[in-house]
């Protein structure tokens, strides 16, 4: 594995092998960070010198006479109470990047995690026969990138989409299909997944009307719900094709979201049907769960209502039928038996937090989650219109997410042939649809997880600003440079003296790297986003004071259309960690 040693790790390398010779017994680290003094500052000292009882001003005047100067460390001087601000050679960086552009499996020097392990990680989960609305986009696309993330630092990754298939609902409809049969047929690859929709969406609306204006079709609806949980075939065939309908339709949505959605690892509530009843066994034979009023409840200390009565989870109802609470544990116990999960990952919105917690104890006291196997909610805030309110259309009704995508790529599309010179009208709608579901994906992607956002169109697709539509140009500029080099190629020359927007390009490429790894470790797609973001912003500034075809002598010329290729690389490579295309030309 070619991974390379990033610029800080040398630094830190440098620093902590003199403060082991100056203060041998001290467990040396000289807290580095990147600094605008500098290009790096240590301030460990300050705490070291504490520990030493010594003057901090004096022990870091030490430590600087034993720094080796040269290769890496250009210069370094104390500053303040004891800090010190270290700059770094342009050698060293040039030289760093060459040896990321030059890594054989085209990872730029990224390594893989030291002890990878297996994570299971739970998004995307929209319901059989119900539209998707605004509120199902997050849980897809955040989880998609920390996916992405994941796998790319070498862990192995089970996906899994669990969706809402099962349930007293579908007795409703169910009968209403074994009482007019011929609703739902048709030939695989015969409707889209509009259509699809439109179907569940009639036949919905139809059972719910005789549902709700025919006494004994309700009951008959209410005996095929007990039919279904008993597992007749015939009423399962029927429940399957309601599943089958839903699946034409969410592949149509994951596919305009750019997302691959494999159906084996669709795996909905029905999934974990078959462990539902030792799932309960094991929770009352281990004293976990008890029997209150009937019904199977885990009880918590913590966990008390308005009136002050404790909240339980409620495992099993009184008339024996099974909540989420069962599912969700079944689905704990198979990923981590089963799959062998270290660790369990659920993308699901906020207010499911408590939910997941009282599963999530509940695991813990059955001895299913331990200190080798980890859960973690990565819990999502709302989606908020401009007025930052819950996202709602004017009639006040929740947003179809499909019509939300089908406008973003509308005005991307604009946008992108405003800009177009050269491009047909095919190549306009293909990198609209591009720019216009990055231009979703980034805005949700930019925001920490658990905070809220709003979803401003406008904004999404400008220009100008902290959106991927200015990512995607500076890569799509930096091609065109390429491109106008012709047999020019872009050569590292380690021999040349850098600019100063020429260093912080460079430098903060370096942390690609870093960036990644502490992305994926918490779960934070949203520092990848701002790292890239950085990038751009350094890049425009590198491209307004260097010029790169024009620059002074053929090894300059080289020099930079090598910082310009570097710097797009790893532009290539952030955005598709978050799930978002980079077009060669816009």
């Amino acid at each position: 594995m070619a991974s390379v040693t990033s610029l800080t790790a040398s630094v830190h390398q440098h620093l902590a092998t003199a403060l082991t010779a100056t203060l041998p017994e001290a467990a040396a680290d000289p807290l580095l960070r990147r600094s605008d003094r500098a290009d790096f500052q240590a301030n460990g000292i300050l705490a070291l010198a504490k520990k030493a009882k010594a003057n901090p001003r004096e022990l870091a005047t030490q430590v600087v006479e034993k720094v080796v100067l040269g290769d890496v460390i250009k210069d370094i001087e104390v500053s303040g109470p004891g800090f010190l601000n270290i700059t770094v050679t342009d050698r060293a960086i040039t030289e760093n990047l060459a040896a990321r552009a030059a890594d054989p499996e085209g990872r730029l020097g990224v390594p893989y995690a030291e002890t990878p392990g297996t994570t299971v990680i739970d998004y995307a989960q929209p319901n059989v026969a119900k539209e998707m609305h605004v509120g199902h986009l997050r849980s897809a696309v955040i989880g998609d990138s920390v996916m992405r993330l994941l796998e790319f630092t070498g862990e192995t990754v089970v996906r899994r989409h669990h969706i809402g298939d099962w349930g007293t609902q579908f007795g409703m409809l169910i009968q209403y299909l074994d009482e007019h049969p011929h609703e739902l047929d048709h030939k695989a690859g015969e409707v889209t997944g509009e259509q699809a929709m439109s179907n569940l969406d009639r036949l919905y609306k139809a059972a719910r009307r005789k549902f709700d204006s025919d006494e004994e079709f309700k009951t008959r609806a209410r005996r095929r719900v007990v039919d279904l949980q008993a597992g007749d075939p015939h009423t399962l065939a029927m429940w399957q094709k309601f599943v089958d309908e839903s699946k034409i339709y969410f592949f149509s949505v994951f596919e305009k979201l750019d997302m691959e959605i494999r159906d084996a690892d669709i795996v909905g509530e029905s999934g974990y049907n078959d462990m539902l009843a030792e799932t309960c066994r094991l929770l009352e034979e281990s004293g976990v769960a008890v029997r209150s009023e009937g019904a199977l409840c885990v009880f918590f200390d913590d966990i008390k209502g308005p009136d002050g009565n404790p909240v339980p989870l409620i495992v099993q109802k009184s008339d024996g039928g099974y909540g989420y609470a069962a599912t969700d544990l079944s689905a704990i116990r198979d990923r981590v038996f089963h799959h062998k999960a270290n660790s369990l990952l659920y993308v699901v919105d906020a207010r499911q937090s408590l939910h997941f917690k009282m599963v999530f104890e509940t695991a813990r006291r059955a001895g299913w989650l331990n200190a080798d196997v980890k859960a973690v909610q990565l819990a999502f805030g709302t989606v908020l219109g401009k007025d930052g309110k819950p996202f709602k259309t004017r009639e006040g009704e929740t947003v179809r997410l499909v019509d939300l995508l089908d406008e973003a790529i509308d005005r991307a599309s604009a946008v992108v042939r405003e800009k177009a010179r050269d491009l047909s009208e095919a190549e306009i709608a293909e990198r609209g649809a591009q720019v216009g579901i990055g231009a979703v994906k980034y805005a949700d992607l930019s925001t920490s997880a658990s905070r809220d956002y709003k979803f401003d169109l406008d904004q999404m697709v400008s220009l100008n600003g902290d959106t991927s539509v200015y990512l995607q140009y500076a890569y799509a500029r930096i091609q065109s440079i390429l491109r106008k080099a012709g047999d020019i190629r872009p050569a590292a020359h380690p021999e040349l003296a850098l600019s100063e927007a020429e260093r912080a390009l460079g430098l903060h490429a370096d942390q690609f790297a870093e960036t990644v790894a502490e992305s994926a470790a918490e779960y934070a797609p949203h520092k990848m986003a701002g790292y890239l973001y950085q990038l751009a912003s350094l890049y425009t500034t590198f491209y307004d004071k260097c010029p790169v075809l024009k620059a002074e002598t053929p090894e300059q010329i080289e020099n930079r259309l090598f910082q310009c290729d570097i710097t797009a690389r790893i532009l290539h490579q952030g955005m598709a960690l978050l799930g978002i295309r980079t077009p060669e030309r816009l």
